[in-house]
């Protein structure tokens, strides 16, 4: 896409341009060995690198400018900005003013990104953040890259705290807002539950005028008041838009019933997990409150595919679930109960649920105790634990890394089992899990 602006236009708004020339930019990066001819290079300075350093990389690379903060790069024509993240943030804005699409925004504890990618799909040519695009980068970019021919814009947000989701509002202002559930996570940060409310329900305080906030039948957090309309989602449950009937294959995914205000459609989903259901209907209410057409939300639905490291399921002599994107208590639970009902034994491996604060141990130990009730063969726990072991009792087996965790699987596993992996990000088990299915693909695998 070409965004068509030009470095002067761009300076009017944010600050000054130094150097000569007034190139048109096609695009915006803050990534230097991405920039490309026509780029603009913003340079952010995060916690392990300064993006000014890589500016004059940027402009070899083709970049037409950069923006940057003063006393920072003498790399020319830049421009000039107090601040370079809220310089990125008014780009994104200049380009929703542009958009004539609707805007629909993803947020919630859990559940944001595969809604997300259940959204896209059941709007066909909708452009969606890539990946986990969701945070204070991610956001703008995902608005600045809006090609011109979209049908729709769909942007996952994130949240650390009260104040996030409405700084990024000038650059979204979504027409339907979507808050997949509440759960217990990030409590590190955001104190409570009622303060995890609170910065979830800005995305609706953002929303256009008589904008469509789509919320949880079953949340009585959000049961809030606002000057737009509210379309509600569930499971079994009363809603305006309802799974119901749901059933679980061997695979671990879900057919229901997609109950609607204009019809009824029988739904086969391709991606598994018990939460799944719920994040239909979230994203069919979604498509439903910008006009979509049902059947087309249907096939849509059908035909989703989820994110990488999300509840993926590799089968060979044994089935390896990678759900090693990210972890907190609700989306844990999920994939227990998700692998328990599969055939075979289940076997968990398991890290820290980062970011819960105070309620840490407690939420680990009761995660242990679920597997245990589940009947899981066993629960290897890596590296940091605050419960886990002790809650799983007499299954749990700790290790210090996933190289010692792949050993103790390699030994216990047995075909036609199922492995759980999942862990917040930050202790990498990703790896450990593409290890997995490689050993239970492989003629020559220990796996007994």
């Amino acid at each position: 896409m070409s965004l068509g602006w030009s470095l002067g236009r761009i300076a009017a708004r944010l600050g000054k341009l130094v150097g000569a020339g007034d190139a048109g930019v096609d695009g915006v990066t803050t990534d230097s060995r991405t920039a490309g001819a026509g780029d603009l290079f913003v340079a952010i300075a995060g916690d392990t690198y300064d993006g000014h350093d890589f500016a004059e990389q940027a402009i070899a690379a083709g970049a037409v400018g950069a923006i940057v903060a003063p006393g920072r790069s003498e790399v020319e024509p830049r421009i000039e900005v107090p601040a370079t993240g809220d310089a990125l943030l008014e780009l994104a804005a200049m380009r929703r003013e542009e958009l004539t699409v609707p805007v629909l925004a993803v947020t919630g504890s859990t559940g944001k990104t595969t809604t997300k990618d259940m959204l896209a799909s059941a709007i066909p040519g909708a452009w969606a953040s890539p990946a986990s695009y969701n945070n204070e980068i991610g956001v703008p970019l995902t608005v600045l890259q809006t090609p011109s021919t979209a049908r729709a814009l769909i942007v996952e947000m994130g949240s650390r705290g009260r104040g996030h989701l409405a700084w990024l509002m000038p650059a979204v202002r979504p027409d339907v807002a979507v808050i997949t559930n509440l759960g217990v996570v990030h409590l590190e940060t955001f104190g409570d539950i009622a303060t995890l409310a609170d910065a979830k329900w800005e995305v609706v305080e953002g929303l256009t005028d008589r904008g469509v906030a789509v919320l949880p039948a079953d949340e009585p957090r959000l049961q809030r008041d606002h000057p737009g309309v509210t379309h509600t989602f569930g499971v079994n449950t009363t809603a305006d838009v309802v799974a119901r009937d749901v059933t679980f294959g061997v695979d671990g995914c879900s057919r229901f019933t997609l109950d609607t205000p204009v019809g009824e459609r029988s739904i086969a989903l391709q991606m598994p997990g018990v939460h799944q259901p719920s994040n239909a209907a979230a994203a069919a209410a979604a498509a439903l409150a910008i006009g979509g057409d049902l059947d087309e939300i249907g096939r849509g639905l059908a035909a989703a595919t989820g994110s990488r490291w999300r509840m993926e399921f590799h089968r060979g002599r044994f089935t390896v679930v990678n759900d090693a994107y990210n972890a907190n208590p609700t989306s844990v639970e999920a994939a227990l109960r998700t692998v328990a009902e599969l055939p075979g034994r289940p076997i968990a491996v398991l890290g820290l649920m980062a970011e819960l604060g105070g309620i840490s141990a407690g939420e680990h130990t009761r995660m242990g105790e679920l597997a245990a009730a589940l009947g899981y063969a066993a629960v290897i726990v890596v590296g940091e634990d605050p419960g886990l072991a002790s809650g799983a009792g007499a299954i749990a087996r700790s290790v210090a890394s996933a190289d010692d965790a792949l050993e103790l699987v390699a030994g216990l596993v047995r075909e036609g089992d199922t492995v759980l992996v999942k862990a917040s990000r930050a202790v990498g088990l990703e790896r450990l899990a593409e290890t997995l299915v490689e050993l239970s693909v492989s003629r020559s695998g220990s796996a007994a």
